[in-house]
């Protein structure tokens, strides 16, 4: 196991050797997670493993812990959501040979032959982030943003829905 991370690897050399990498990087460092987040105070503590599983697959276990700083969508104020990944990556070299992966795994195209680990630790991050963020306990009633209120009577035709808010701007 190694702490310094290498800019690039041959993720199939890696995993021939069975190598790995542990260690922490800074929020700051991470651009694209960076410009998500509400503050990039801390870091990211990553493991991950090249190897090859029992069916011959060559695959990348992704290890990551981090308490990433959102902006709650509800409240705009800023909160804690711990985030922790654990994935188990396919190493493959074209899009065909994605359906060949067994379950639990998910692709990694390595065209070139070289890998950033960097950058899979960062996509993994990323796409652990909620879709909208929603601070526990965030409250649940609606805001109104004017005085008036606008109510729709449901009827059989939509185009009468449109007809009744049309004459709303007269």
């Amino acid at each position: 196991m190694s702490n310094a991370l290498p800019d690039f690897v041959d993720p199939w050399r890696m995993a021939q050797a069975r190598r790995g990498f542990a260690g922490s990087i800074a929020l700051k460092q991470l651009p694209r997670l960076a410009g998500m987040l509400a503050s990039t105070d801390g870091e990211l503590n990553y493991r991950v493993d090249f190897g090859r599983d029992e069916s011959g697959v060559t695959c990348l276990d992704v290890h990551a812990d981090a308490d990433l700083v959102l902006t709650c969508q509800r409240t705009l104020q800023a909160f804690v959501l711990p985030v922790s990944i654990d994935q188990r990556l396919g190493l493959i070299r074209d899009e065909a040979q994605e359906s060949a992966l067994p379950e639990g795994y998910e692709p990694l195209l390595v065209a070139d032959g070289k890998a950033s680990i960097r950058d899979v630790i960062e996509d993994e991050m990323i796409l652990a982030l909620p879709l909208v963020a929603l601070s526990p306990g965030a409250p649940l009633e609606q805001v109104a943003l004017g005085e008036s209120r606008v109510e729709v009577e449901i009827s059989a035709s939509p185009f009468a829905v449109l007809g009744s808010l049309g004459k709303l701007n007269h």
